[in-house]
């Protein structure tokens, strides 16, 4: 395996097949201690959070599959805590595309002389752009295309998934009597097809789930959402 990549809660090998392996660490975003999603550094290390990453990464990925959404998720190794997938490009030098149910975090910062925290928003998306010395500040439909990182066409698609996504997690969590607030998606292309598929993860590091009015922790997720 040739490493090709170390980002913040994973490292990224290439395997001789041409998949790519993608093997998940303890490490956390946020800031000062404190975990937050939508942080664009690593905040703590949480003994476990990695495989519990993984876990929730393949529940979700596999019913994903399954509906035939694309994504690029081939097989996980929970005893290594990696996980096998497609090669995939990025739009320009990468994007997150966040789905919000309920104003709170960098939306709140943002726009709190308009909204009172945790009022109910519309699955608003919006996109950012990976960039940790401008604070992975937000972008327009029209200045993704404007700088040739993807058509409006190609936007409209990472919206629609975006929703579909976000409200197929919701829907799971409401299983368990949880609340999705938000989560943050990444999207890439498919290396062969060019195909816009779901890449990265998705688990407790990049969303909040609450029960009631009470945060559930990533670790505390993984058990609630694959308890038997």
């Amino acid at each position: 395996m040739e490493l090709i990549y170390t980002g913040k809660t994973k490292d990224v090998f290439k395997l001789e097949d041409g998949h790519y392996l993608l093997k998940f660490k303890d490490d956390v975003t946020g800031e000062n201690g404190v975990f937050d999603p939508g942080a664009n550094t690593v905040g703590l290390t949480i003994e476990g959070a990695g495989l519990a990453g993984l876990k929730l990464t393949q529940f979700f990925y596999s019913q994903l599959n399954e509906q035939g959404v694309p994504t690029h998720f081939v097989d996980a190794n929970f005893e290594e805590a990696t996980m096998t997938v497609k090669p995939a490009t990025v739009f320009g030098n990468g994007l997150e595309v966040i789905c919000r149910f309920k104003a709170v975090g960098s939306f709140l910062r943002r726009y709190g002389a308009y909204v009172k925290e945790g009022q109910d928003l519309d699955a608003f998306v919006e996109v950012t752009i990976k960039d940790d010395d401008r604070q992975d500040p937000p972008i327009s439909a029209d200045a993704l295309n404007m700088l040739g990182i993807l058509s409006l066409e190609e936007y409209a698609t990472l919206k629609e998934r975006t929703v579909e996504i976000a409200k197929f997690v919701g829907a799971e969590l409401a299983k368990k009597g949880l609340t999705l607030y938000d989560i943050k998606l990444e999207f890439g292309r498919d290396a062969k097809t060019n195909e816009i598929l779901l890449i990265d993860e998705i688990s407790g590091g990049n969303m909040r789930a609450y029960k009631g009015d009470t945060y559930i922790e990533p670790l505390e997720l993984e058990k609630i959402m694959l308890a038997e």
